[in-house]
């Protein structure tokens, strides 16, 4: 069908997009698929009298010159990506579903290397003016770990040429540079995969897909001096003896003596999801931390999905709530780690009294029960986590060990309402109790608002706009309610001695404090020891001593926390001091969960995975059963690289790739798996990974192929191969 040549390019690309995927969705069998898509490719190879394709072709369109690039070692052109499949992935990196979208690049960079046929090039497209700064993109590549090839748009000039309309944004371009292919959101990982093999496939035959290397090289400057990493959240525990830091850069949770003695190093510089002892247990990312006791920390283990529990006195690390992967669904109410969340970014602790009077012969002496509030950033909403069982709003009933959304639609948007669940919120990043309130940093909408914890009812702060549609509204200016601006905040902390809210304004780079009952903010005139104004550089939380005379920031891509004097407003360095706990070397790498299988190197090989539960075991049936590659050497193939278990079986066929060196140093790849188990009485998780390594130590000869099965056994208590 040929589009009306009124259409835009995008239009045309966004209307065979969407075309290729509802029949993508009729498609049944990889037969129907692979037709599917070699169809769809043939449009663009032999289009003489498709309007809409010739109207494609003749579109030209390239990065403006003399713009900032990141891990390559000069400029690139899309003119001289000619060859290769090249996937645009237009971002700004405050965007929460620009961040859950990397985790299918890295599917795609394991997959298919540069040399085989795909490039992939990061598109900064900066929503704020503190996203234009090159060092603060270079910042958000390393804290995310971005490999590929970045382009600091800074004027979005390539955004208005195209005629992009979001973030994220997906385009693909064929090997002649022509748009075939325009995703809009997150979620759209498998079928990019098959995509890109069908399209290199196809392209490949025709002799079009080249195989020359790109001037990779990661920028690496900025690299932090201290043993901080992007340090995230800061909380005090109750009686003011002892801090915790989320260490997000180095995956690990820092338990801190007032006096900066570092007492434990809870996880390691390698990310994980994996349960256990202090050493032994990982993180990915945790951004939120709260005491729970002197003795328990609760985690928002954001790049796990995950809601995790420390405890400094059993040292212990187990799983609350998540099941590693990310989830779309905005109600929640399963009990568990079978409740999967989607980016908890902060965590806060209420208690309240149990609402059901049936149990308590005296109103006047209640026993308050403890609520685990979380900022939802993925799903835009605040959910809760109930240790107990309670009666709460309107006689609702919350079961033990519940996670459920309490506040917001799920929209994003800077909605206030009386009725918890018609508000709507842009990405909280940071909670903090006050007596009955919930203050909320609203990043998205550049807001601090509040919820009252009695009802539930969303009120104003300072800052965002009237109209709750418009998250446009940032920029720096003292002021009442919406005539205030701040631009992303990030952290809120709540001083219970002179009743006052101070936020981290983190694109402003500043500390500012609420009055809460005049709805204002000011900014602090914070400055350093030789009386001048200090530099913040996107500080991400603060948190107040027990004596309310001091403020500890995480100043997070200047990786230390700063300690200021809230009478003076002087500050100096909060330094740590390591000396008291083991040396990283001495924990890193240890992971009681990995397990390691050699086989022959055949060309062709299939590996069969089954696991074998004890006979008191069974699959949860409400929680899939997932599977991952986190690893592929670059000279193998694999036929899939995720999904879920087949009545416990995974068959993967692995083939050696032609004309690729192999990097005998590495193995064919890690495949990960998460099980969600019960017993007769409870429900628990079990996570490891398999390296899977090669004998090479003969010669690889082309033999049928060669069957390997790995039989996984599992008990309650250990799991072996």
């Amino acid at each position: 069908m040929n589009c009306s040549h009124d259409l835009s390019p995008i239009d045309i690309v966004t209307y065979v997009t969407e075309e290729l995927q509802q029949n993508y969705k009729k498609s049944c069998s990889t037969k129907e698929k692979a037709k599917l898509f070699d169809d769809f490719f043939e449009r663009w190879t032999n289009s003489k009298h498709d309007i809409s394709i010739a109207k494609l072709k003749s579109f030209k369109f390239d990065f403006a010159a003399d713009l900032d690039w990141f891990n390559v070692t000069q400029a690139l052109s899309l003119r001289q990506l000619n060859g290769k499949i090249v996937l645009l992935d237009f971002f700004t990196y405050c965007c929460i579903n620009c961040i859950h979208v990397l985790p299918d690049l890295y599917a795609l960079e394991n997959r298919f290397p540069i040399e085989n046929g795909l490039v992939i090039v990061g598109v900064h497209s900066p929503k704020f003016a503190n996203e234009r700064i090159a060092d603060n993109i270079l910042s958000a590549a390393q804290r995310y770990g971005i490999t590929h090839p970045i382009v600091n748009d800074s004027h979005s000039e390539l955004w208005h040429a195209l005629g992009i309309r979001c973030w994220p944004s997906i385009l693909l371009l064929s090997p002649d540079g022509v748009p075939m292919l325009l995703l809009m959101g997150e979620g759209h990982g498998s079928f990019l995969q098959e995509f890109i093999d069908a399209a290199l496939s196809y392209f490949g035959r025709l002799n079009t897909i080249e195989n020359f290397s790109l001037p990779l090289k990661l920028s690496t400057h900025m690299q932090p001096a201290s043993n901080l990493r992007f340090p995230a959240k800061i909380a005090r525990s109750q009686l003011g003896h002892r801090y915790a830091i989320a260490d997000a850069g180095n995956n690990r949770v820092l338990v801190v003596l007032n006096d900066g003695v570092v007492e434990h190093k809870i996880g390691g510089f390698e990310s994980g999801f994996i349960d256990g002892d202090l050493t032994t247990s990982r993180f990915n990312n945790p951004q939120g931390i709260a005491f729970l006791d002197e003795d328990t920390l609760i985690v928002a283990d954001t790049k796990n999905h995950a809601l995790r529990q420390i405890s400094l006195q059993g040292g212990i690390v187990e799983t609350l709530a998540g099941t590693g992967h990310q989830c779309s669904e905005r109600t929640g109410g399963r009990t568990g780690p079978v409740q999967s969340m989607s980016s908890p970014w902060d965590v806060a602790i209420f208690r309240t009294p149990d609402m059901d009077m049936s149990f308590h012969l005296d109103e006047r002496n209640v026993l308050e029960k403890t609520i685990i509030l979380i900022s939802m950033a993925g799903t835009h909403q605040i959910w809760g986590y109930f240790p107990e069982g309670i009666i709460w709003w309107k006689f609702r009933k919350f079961e033990p060990r519940c996670c459920v959304s309490l506040i917001g639609n799920g929209l994003e948007e800077n909605r206030n309402n009386s009725y918890p669940q018609n508000a709507a919120f842009a990405q909280p990043s940071g909670i903090a109790m006050a007596e009955d309130f919930l203050f909320i940093a609203d990043s998205e909408s550049s807001s601090i608002r509040k919820a009252s914890m009695l009802d539930g009812k969303v009120m104003p702060v300072v800052g965002g706009d009237r109209n709750p549609l418009n998250l446009f509204a940032f920029g720096d200016l003292d002021g009442k309610l919406f005539n205030a601006k701040l631009q992303h905040p990030l952290g809120v902390a709540y001083n219970h001695v002179d009743d006052k809210v101070y936020v981290a304004d983190t694109y402003n780079h500043k500390i500012k404090v609420i009055d809460p009952k005049t709805n204002s903010i000011s900014t602090l005139s914070i400055k350093n020891k030789e009386g001048n104004p200090i530099s913040f550089k996107e500080p991400a939380s603060i948190c107040i001593s027990a004596d309310g005379n001091q403020l500890l920031v995480a100043d997070t891509n200047n990786h230390t926390i700063v300690e200021v004097d809230l009478k003076t407003l002087s500050s100096q360095p909060f330094l740590l001091d390591f000396s008291r706990v083991t040396t990283a070397n001495e924990t890193e790498n240890k992971n009681q969960c990995l397990f390691f299988k050699t086989l022959p190197c055949y060309h062709k090989s299939t590996i069969n995975f089954i696991i074998m539960l004890s006979a008191n075991l069974k699959y949860a049936t409400e929680s899939p059963q997932k599977w991952s590659l986190t690893s592929l050497n670059k000279g193998f193939k694999v036929n899939s690289t995720s999904g879920c278990l087949d009545k416990g079986f995974v068959e993967l066929e692995v083939e050696l790739v032609e004309n690729i060196l192999i990097d005998h140093n590495n193995p064919i790849f890690i495949i990960q798996f998460l099980l969600n188990l019960c017993d007769t009485k409870y429900c628990l998780m079990k996570r490891f990974s398999i390296v899977i390594n090669q004998d090479c130590t003969k010669t690889v000869e082309k033999t049928p192929q060669i069957r390997h099965d790995i039989n996984i056994n599992i008990d309650r208590s250990k799991i072996s191969l």
